[in-house]
């Protein structure tokens, strides 16, 4: 098994201290759960390099209400020096330890061929993309209120489509390997009634763009209880001939490679018995329970 989406520390510090011991514990609880890969994968946001390089983007929505959650948003979280992360990943992988140099590349419109250049400057694995965002709502931020007040002033139709379309953005950029947690957009357990022709639109943008999907254990410890994709979705990815990784979407060490035989025996169900791997972004399918 493999998992393709872990961070090096919880949302609630706002600074870090980089220790290979961590990666080394994070190695050996993945084994624990028979997972015997780890993506190490970051959020962009965390970076002072990234936050500097697109600049304060949510001045571009300044009538939202939303806009001053996320500006103290992201001076809580950007403190942490990109050249570091790389470089306590590849001592991890020099170490021998079984990970491999990833990015959770968040999507910000119409800056990614600035972000996908600064990246490309680094010898990363894998990257996996992201939607956290509309404008400036962060609707899957379900520890803020302003953000989560939206929900009940927003159409829930509307926000399914416009996740969708960023999606379907952020796959045509080619700026990822993967599809990370792809419907994110129902975590605080807001559905939609156009949510099966968004999974169309979202797998149809996958399989055009070739990229592998990420099937998460992450959505059943949030509100809406439910896996990543969800079953419509997966089948519909699985229709389009879409690879996958797997992940736990891990900000804590006891949750890294959770609930993984969950996640084999629901893609072995459908006949997935190859899971994508990746090393200097190319990807080549192993067994689903390769050791």
């Amino acid at each position: 098994m493999l998992d393709y989406h872990l961070h090096l520390w919880p949302h609630s510090e706002s600074s870090v201290s980089y220790q290979l011991d961590q990666i080394a514990q994070y190695c050996e609880q993945a084994q624990k759960n028979g997972v015997h890969e780890l993506a190490l994968t970051e959020h962009t946001h965390r970076f002072v390099d990234v936050a500097s390089l697109v600049g304060p983007f949510w001045l571009r929505f300044g009538h939202e209400p939303t806009s001053r959650a996320m500006a103290e948003y992201f001076e809580f979280h950007a403190r942490n020096s990109l050249d570091d992360y790389v470089n306590l990943a590849l001592a991890a992988k020099e170490a021998g330890l079984p990970v491999k140099l990833g990015l959770e590349v968040d999507y910000y419109p119409g800056q990614m061929n600035v972000v996908s250049q600064l990246l490309a400057q680094y010898p990363f694995d894998v990257l996996i993309g992201s939607v956290h965002w509309l404008g400036t709502w962060q609707f899957d931020d379900i520890s803020n209120e302003v953000q989560m007040h939206e929900w009940t002033l927003r159409s829930h139709e509307l926000a399914w489509s416009d996740y969708a379309k960023a999606i379907e953005e952020l796959s045509q950029t080619r700026a990822v390997d993967v599809l990370a947690h792809p419907d994110l957009i129902k975590v605080a357990g807001f559905y939609a009634k156009n949510a099966v022709a968004c999974y169309a639109q979202m797998a149809h943008a996958a399989s055009s763009a070739d990229l592998s999907v990420e099937c998460s254990s992450a959505g059943w410890i949030k509100p809406v209880a439910e896996q990543y994709p969800a079953k419509e979705f997966l089948d519909l990815l699985i229709e389009a001939d879409v690879s996958f990784t797997t992940a736990s979407d891990a900000h804590r060490l006891e949750r890294v490679g959770e609930r993984a035989g969950d996640l084999a025996t629901m893609l072995e169900a459908r006949g997935v018995h190859e899971l994508a791997s990746y090393s200097a972004r190319e990807r080549v399918m192993v067994d689903l329970r390769s050791s």
